[in-house]
């Protein structure tokens, strides 16, 4: 079995951080111990501001990626609003050369997009890579979806932000698929999401950040994400009622 592309990270220059300004004022950052990724896929969860995509975000920096998006090779910037967490992590690599990678991320997809189409005009045939169409003429789950299928190849590192936002559930599944093949064929991802369907891919590391425990390995079905999910599938109309809108 091939190494994965990143072993582990955790804090450097500690004595030189200032924990009441962002991101370190963030309690995941400010007690982020080591957290290694033995799997190939790796997932980091945890409610809306508890650090995972800041965290996700800066790992991805870190490894030479866009920080709106994109391969190594991406260098367009819409809005420097990333953080300088990235020159904080310590990153331990394997010796395996990154040849293919790419960083996804919901938020700033729009951005990426745009860049893509830009560069087509510059450069006619870019669009090969991601489905042969602009990924604008395109719904949002489509060219989500056709980017990864047509971009990501074996051997690669993936960083996705929250994938799962412009996905439903059918893609989600077909998500599953198209990531196991990869890493079968030697890919590596770090995730960080909320959905259940993408969490449950069989033998994932998740780590998931709680304010008061920091973040901790954990299993599917004790996760926050799982247990509220199954709870509300199977109590939805009880949990309409007590919220008085049913």
């Amino acid at each position: 079995m091939r190494k994965n592309f990143i072993m582990s990270i955790s804090l450097k220059n500690t004595n030189r951080i200032d924990t009441t300004k962002y991101p370190f004022s963030v309690p995941s950052i400010k007690h982020l111990i080591t957290l290694d990724f033995s799997s190939n896929v790796t997932f980091i969860i945890g409610e809306n501001g508890s650090g995972k995509s800041t965290l996700i975000e800066a790992l991805a920096i870190s490894q030479g990626f866009n920080p709106e998006g994109g391969s190594r090779n991406f260098n367009f910037h819409t809005n420097n609003s990333h953080s300088e967490l990235y020159k904080y992590l310590k990153v331990v690599r394997s010796t395996r050369k990154l040849e293919n990678g790419f960083f996804l991320r919901a938020e700033s997809f729009y951005n990426l997009a745009t860049n893509i189409d830009e560069l087509e005009q510059n450069k006619p045939g870019i669009l090969n890579y991601y489905g042969k169409r602009s990924l604008h003429k395109q719904s949002h789950g489509e060219s989500f979806f056709s980017l990864m299928q047509n971009r990501f190849q074996d051997n690669g590192l993936y960083i996705l932000d929250e994938p799962e936002s412009a996905l439903s559930p059918e893609k989600q599944m077909a998500m599953l698929v198209l990531m196991h093949n990869l890493t079968k064929s030697g890919s590596q991802f770090i995730i960080s999401t909320h959905s259940p369907i993408l969490l449950s891919y069989p033998m994932a590391l998740i780590y998931e950040i709680d304010d008061e425990l920091g973040i901790n390995k954990t299993l599917y079905e004790e996760t926050d994400t799982y247990i509220t999910s199954k709870y509300f599938l199977n109590n939805y109309k009880k949990i309409q009622n007590d919220m008085g809108i049913l």
